[in-house]
């Protein structure tokens, strides 16, 4: 049986130190190209594999990372979840992930996930945890990705409220003069960016947003199927909805399909996300695309660093968005 190779094995036939295969392998930016091809080459040669187990426990971490999402079901965070574990795996980290939303005290399952000493780092998907003096006193890195809070705790999100705005001009420029918005939950952040975009919007085409067309949401389904049958309930229906999620497009647009109502022909509607389903509706949804897999790889990049630098600071990051234009959006009837 072949015996496996060490490291100094590779340090001895490339004719470098240990340290300069270590660096070669976990900081290859540090090493000089060509002596870092060798490294490689040799590695890939001696099918040596890097005793990850025992780099932690000299280094004191776990070699995981914390991921809490707040709903593990809703099909939005899986694309920001796999950039995430691509970077990680990279870097030779495992990937944990946890629902904050489980459970009758979240908050307290949080603190118990920090204590344990179970990850080196944080990625929140929630913004309305964490309880930033207990981050503060476990003292490890943590970004914020999508959401963010009031704590200036590093971040990747996307330009919320111009994405909103998107939403908006493109409905005025089909010749919508009476706009509806579907919020999600009103103390969210999300929500409240959004909607001073759609307000925003609004106000440069010299328009309003009335009070009646303005439906309170939670980003589900089932929120966007009660706005639905609000919308059927006003005398005067505005001719275009923009829904502050796809989720609470889709139970929109189908609690309106299933009352006769026709989308679009009767009233537009654009969504906010663009996640996978939303291009095989009937009609396929026109919506506002979240770069979901880049905010998974920017976190765990951004968190990495912060890790290698033993430092809680970082920048923030603010992707752009694009309007996605499908069949869900037409001039108004008449």
């Amino acid at each position: 049986m072949r015996k496996a190779a060490t490291i100094q094995d590779i340090a001895r036939t490339v004719g470098v130190s240990t340290a300069t295969v270590s660096r070669a392998l976990s900081h290859p930016e540090r090493v000089a190209e060509q002596t870092r091809m060798a490294v490689l080459e040799v590695v890939r040669q001696s099918g040596y594999r890097v005793n990850r187990t025992a780099r932690n426990l000299r280094r004191q971490r776990s070699g995981s990372i914390l991921a809490l999402v707040p709903n593990l079901a809703n099909p939005f965070f899986s694309a920001i979840l796999s950039g995430l574990s691509t970077v990680l795996a990279a870097s030779g980290h495992a990937l944990l992930v946890a629902d904050t939303r489980t459970g009758s005290n979240p908050s307290m399952r949080v603190s118990e996930y920090l204590a344990g000493g179970m990850a080196d780092g944080v990625v929140i998907l929630d913004g309305s945890l964490p309880d930033a003096k207990a981050l503060e006193r476990q003292r490890l890195p943590v970004v914020l990705a999508c959401e963010w809070s009031p704590h200036r705790l590093p971040s990747v999100r996307v330009d919320n409220e111009g994405g909103a705005a998107l939403a908006i001009r493109h409905l005025v420029q089909r010749g919508h003069r009476t706009i509806g918005h579907l919020m999600g939950p009103p103390e969210n952040v999300l929500t409240i960016s959004r909607l001073a975009g759609t307000k925003q919007a609004l106000a440069e085409a010299g328009l309003s947003l009335l009070p009646e067309h303005i439906f309170t949401g939670d980003f589900g389904l089932e929120s966007g199927a009660k706005a639905a049958a609000d919308w059927l309930s006003l005398r005067q229906r505005p001719t275009a909805v923009f829904c502050a999620s796809d989720e609470m497009a889709c139970g929109f647009i189908g609690a309106l399909c299933h009352a006769g109502i026709d989308v679009p022909g009767s009233v537009s509607v654009v969504g906010f996300d663009d996640i996978e389903v939303s291009a095989y509706l009937t009609p396929a949804l026109t919506t506002i695309r979240q770069p979901r897999r880049l905010i998974g790889e920017r976190a765990g990049q951004l968190l990495l660093g912060m890790i290698e630098a033993k430092s809680a600071q970082a920048p923030t990051e603010v992707l752009p968005v694009e309007l996605i234009e499908r069949q869900s959006v037409a001039n108004p009837a008449g």
